[in-house]
């Protein structure tokens, strides 16, 4: 719901208020409020009693926000005023139902990373003291970020005399920065991280909590102070037609990545990926986890390695190492001695990722261990996380690896389709971060998932998955044209970084990129096709096409929207389009010439691509101008002629 608070422009979405604006300058991503279990899990919340008063260039919202789940129940009534002087005023007024135990619970404030990373900030403390402060340009590795904390209020300069000024009231609020966890934002919130958690919090307890943002420019001038309401009914007519999203070529250029999948998590003969299928991806790898202390990682090295064998491919080893044992990497490094001896032309290992258990990322003598017992296999050996960048900042990792690991999800904060396709920004900003931290080494980005695989920072045992459910580690949204535009932009993002890997998902089941042959066990929760392949399957086959090719860096005016991306290898060219948005959007391609086929993914034809991607891929049209109309969420691809 597009709403106005005098030289504002924002958002209203289920509780929340996006994406605000003061003409083309986003001043604040987000604000809203979370309900945080004992292991930082978000509780969903419930909207009801939702009561509006629009006007031109103000309004008031009133509702009620219900979080229930497991033993957590807790009501908030929220009241949120825009007045047309740009003052925006947030109320949370809640109370426990139960009595449960909490990280957090309350309002989170986020502040887009692309106009505030690097720039001055005024901090005001709760002690009345106020200092200058600068948001990191590189991601900050302490959180909450030094000197951010205590914080009673921010402000920072929007444009030359005019200053976004945040004041909140009800905790003592600090500021972390959630690129550590591929969130495009640094997120300023209450309850300090140095406070005991988890905490109990009983039934009867109320939190009562403000955030109030004011525009300070003295010329400002409001020309109707009393413009006339709007009605509930009457809202919808004053959304505008969005403006064509602009796609630009722009300068720099990489290599693609090396693409690699994940082995499947579905050890079942019968399940055995559809090998011609993986083969059109033009794969550079498989990664498998072997982890020693399972008595089954013999077994299931073994089906790794066939399953790898039967494409051709070599392994993206991850082996994590058990704390207690004095030299556990003896009988693996024999194994793999006696295959390459039967198997000379087989390249069994492409690269070893060493984790040790108990560790936040390598530490040093696991990487020395793995050395003494790989050396003579001449693979590179590198040193990471199997977590998010924060462990690695945590812990960072010895810089003498070969090379530099870590994985991505888009859901560790936040689990929305806006929220997701934000995402991809902070992608870019770990790449160069890390870049800095380590100059010179490569980059591995491995795995890249949909939702988290495990919670590093739990302080409790997860609960059962209730019959029926999915894993929490599982999102329908794999099998979804929508997961299709995230892997686009993940590719790309990661792509003109310059990362040298990149591993994305599994081969497949539910975590992959086709179903298996069998199909879905809970078709009603994951309703996918058996043997079928997802959506983000052509991406990646798009991609793969160009394997040992360039990425030519593309701008779109609206990346929230629309993503792309360049590809080129000798005389080919290929342009990849992707609608994060349920709607249809028009897009202007400038500086493109020649590009003479299109092929079009969308709602109208996704189970004919999911079915019969040979033919699918075989079918392009000729394209002439440099106008599209992308459906909702649908991928363009669109190939040029011949230099």
């Amino acid at each position: 719901m597009p709403l106005r608070a005098g030289p504002l422009t924002l958002r209203f979405d289920a509780g929340d208020l996006r994406y605000i604006r003061r003409g083309d300058r986003e001043v604040i991503r987000r604000i809203y409020a979370a309900v945080r279990d004992r292991n930082w899990g978000t509780v969903p919340s419930e909207i009801s009693d939702l009561k509006l008063e629009i006007s031109k260039d103000c309004f008031r919202i009133g509702f009620i926000s219900t979080h229930r789940q497991n033993e957590i129940h807790f009501v908030w009534q929220g009241e949120i005023a825009g007045d047309a002087d740009g003052t925006i005023r947030f109320t949370f007024d809640g109370e426990a139902r139960s009595t449960f135990l909490r990280n957090r619970v309350g309002f989170c404030v986020l502040h887009p990373i692309r106009e505030c990373a690097g720039a001055p900030c005024r901090a005001r403390y709760v002690n009345g003291h106020e200092n200058t402060l600068t948001f990191p340009d590189t991601i900050a590795a302490e959180q909450p970020v030094i000197d951010w904390h205590d914080l009673a209020g921010l402000a920072h300069e929007i444009e030359p005399g005019i200053w976004a000024e945040l004041r909140f009231e009800g905790d003592v609020f600090e500021m972390e920065d959630q690129r550590n966890w591929i969130d495009a934002s640094f997120k300023t919130y209450g309850t300090p991280l140095r406070v005991p958690f988890p905490v109990e919090i009983k039934a009867g307890t109320r939190v009562r909590q403000e955030v109030t943002l004011k525009i300070v420019d003295r010329r400002l001038r409001i020309e109707d102070p009393a413009p006339a309401r709007i009605s509930n009914q009457q809202f919808s007519i004053i959304n505008p037609q969005p403006a064509p999203v602009m796609i630009e070529r722009g300068t720099g250029l990489h290599k693609l990545p090396a693409l690699g999948l994940g082995v499947s998590s579905d050890k079942s003969p019968e399940n055995f990926p559809n090998k011609s299928r993986l083969g059109a991806l033009h794969l550079a790898h498989l990664r498998h986890d072997v982890r020693l202390v399972s008595t089954d990682w013999r077994h299931e090295l073994l089906c790794a390695s066939m399953e790898a064998a039967a494409l051709k491919l070599p392994l993206e080893l991850v082996v994590h190492l058990p704390g207690a044992l004095p030299d556990p990497l003896t009988e693996l490094a024999g194994w793999f001695a006696e295959m390459r001896a039967r198997f000379p032309q087989v390249q069994h290992l492409l690269r070893l990722l060493v984790f040790q258990d108990g560790q936040k990322s390598t530490p040093s003598g696991a990487l020395l261990l793995a050395r003494s017992h790989f050396a003579d296999l001449g693979v590179p050996i590198g040193a990471g996380t199997n977590a998010d960048l924060y462990q690695l900042n945590l812990q960072r990792p010895p810089g003498d690896a070969d090379f530099i690991c870590w994985s991505v999800n888009p859901q560790v904060h936040a689990f929305d389709n806006a929220s997701i396709a934000e995402t991809p920004e902070a992608a870019a900003h770990q790449v160069a971060s890390v870049r800095r931290y380590f100059p010179g080494k490569p980059i591995v980005v491995s795995p890249i998932t949909l939702k988290p695989r495990f919670n590093p920072n739990a302080t409790g045992p997860e609960p059962a998955v209730p019959p029926g459910e999915l894993p929490p580690q599982v999102d329908p949204r794999q099998l979804s044209l929508f997961g299709a535009a995230w892997t686009l932009a993940m590719l790309k993002v990661l792509a003109e970084s310059g990362a040298d890997s990149v591993t994305f998902y599994e081969t497949s089941g539910w975590k992959g990129v086709m179903e298996t042959p069998s199909g879905s066990t809970l078709p009603e929760k994951f309703p996918s096709i058996a043997g079928a392949v997802f959506p983000l399957y052509h991406v990646l086959a798009d991609a793969g096409e160009f394997a040992g090719g360039d990425v030519v860096r593309t701008e779109s005016s609206e990346p929230l929207s629309v993503t792309s991306l360049l590809l080129q290898a000798g005389a080919r060219r290929r342009l990849l389009l992707a609608n994060f948005l349920a709607e249809p959007r028009h897009v202007m391609l400038q500086n493109f010439d020649r590009i003479v086929l299109a092929r079009i993914m969308d709602a109208s034809n996704r189970i004919a691509a999911m079915t019969s991607p040979e033919t699918f891929r075989a079918c392009s049209t000729p394209f002439h101008g440099a106008e599209i109309e992308l459906g909702p969420h649908a991928i363009a691809t669109l190939d040029f002629a011949g230099r």
